[in-house]
């Protein structure tokens, strides 16, 4: 074991909702982690996945506020903990962090996370206005900016999502804006530790945020900018709860994950996923159905649950290989409806 892995192998973790590629790297990096989850909102492939790279997987009801501040505050007792992180967003967010503040187990107040949420809200943004999401990290209360990624969309009428590009094509004014913008959010709330993902309107009279939400950013969006910058967001997160400040280079190429978007209905059958899989630009991809499976319409976000993730040179380049791949993914979807 290296110096670096046992001091880590000291470090206890309580990761709330989790990705199992973020305990994964944490069992590598030699953090002890136990994930805390709501059997109700994960996949089950996921949850497998979870249980095995986790010390072990707890569960609890989010819904009930108390059940679930008793079962962090349980964890905290049982494995000696030394930090809490809730990897998700929504309304189980505030009851995790105010338990682990009473613990002594994160660096955030609960006001942090409440100010986030309503500071990042004001006039509504018009429909179809461009967007762009920014990671940020956060190390003992400096903010370090880790990329921006531009939203895809349909186009109208109703932009829905359909992937997303990292870097984002900006300029580098429009690029300071923007940071800034987030910077000066995250600053005013008094955020101590741990990761962002903000939301940005693209405005004809400067950025404006949207959301912000401390967690990485989904769709993919780390396994983006590891392709294109080669440094990887969430093992920096891990480093960074032993006050390691990220060093992110410029991106070396372009990386875009594109959504499946396949219509509403029940699967019957499918080809192509092997020949995606062995494209060379392919970097990741899943399709995570079976024959007879339900698929959500374009719009919603378990349509997002089958994607590829390419690299290329250019944004043009990208989006013609997402839509090779697209094409490449031939399915046979009975038409019904939930």
């Amino acid at each position: 074991m290296t110096a670096c892995s046992a001091r880590n192998a000291q470090f206890r973790l309580l990761l709330v909702m989790p990705g199992h590629q973020l305990a994964r790297k944490a069992g590598e990096m030699g953090f002890r982690s136990w994930s805390l989850v709501d059997g109700s909102r994960i996949e089950p492939e996921s949850l497998a996945r979870l249980e095995e790279v986790s010390e072990e997987v707890l569960r609890a009801d989010f819904t009930d506020e108390q059940a679930l501040r008793e079962a962090v505050g349980g964890a905290a007792r049982a494995h000696d903990l030394d930090v809490v992180i809730h990897c998700g967003h929504g309304d189980s967010v505030l009851p995790v962090v105010r338990e682990a503040w009473r613990l002594g187990l994160t660096r955030n107040p609960p006001r942090v996370h409440e100010q986030l949420r309503t500071g990042a809200h004001g006039t509504p943004v018009p429909v179809g206005t461009p967007r762009v999401s920014v990671e940020t990290l956060t190390v003992d209360g400096t903010h370090h900016l880790v990329g921006i990624t531009a939203q895809r969309t349909t186009g109208p009428p109703d932009f829905h999502v359909t992937g997303h590009l990292h870097p984002a094509p900006l300029d580098e004014a429009a690029q300071r804006a923007v940071a800034a913008e987030v910077v000066g959010l995250l600053t005013a709330s008094g955020y101590r530790s741990g990761p962002a993902h903000t939301q940005v309107a693209l405005l004809p009279l400067g950025p404006r945020v949207v959301s912000c939400r401390t967690q990485l950013g989904g769709d993919r969006i780390p396994l983006l900018i590891e392709v294109a910058r080669g440094f990887d967001p969430e093992r920096a997160v891990l480093a960074g709860l032993l006050g390691t400040r990220p060093e992110v280079g410029p991106a070396a190429r372009y990386a875009e994950v594109g959504f499946f978007l396949l219509p509403e209905g029940e699967l019957e059958t499918y080809t192509g996923t092997e020949e995606i899989a062995v494209t060379p630009w392919v970097r990741g991809a899943r399709f995570p159905y079976s024959a007879g499976d339900w698929v959500a319409p374009v719009g919603d976000r378990r349509n997002r649950r089958a994607y590829v993730v390419v690299e290329g040179d250019t944004p043009q380049l990208t989006r013609e290989r997402i839509e090779d791949a697209r094409r490449d993914l031939v399915t046979a979807i009975r038409p019904t409806e939930r």
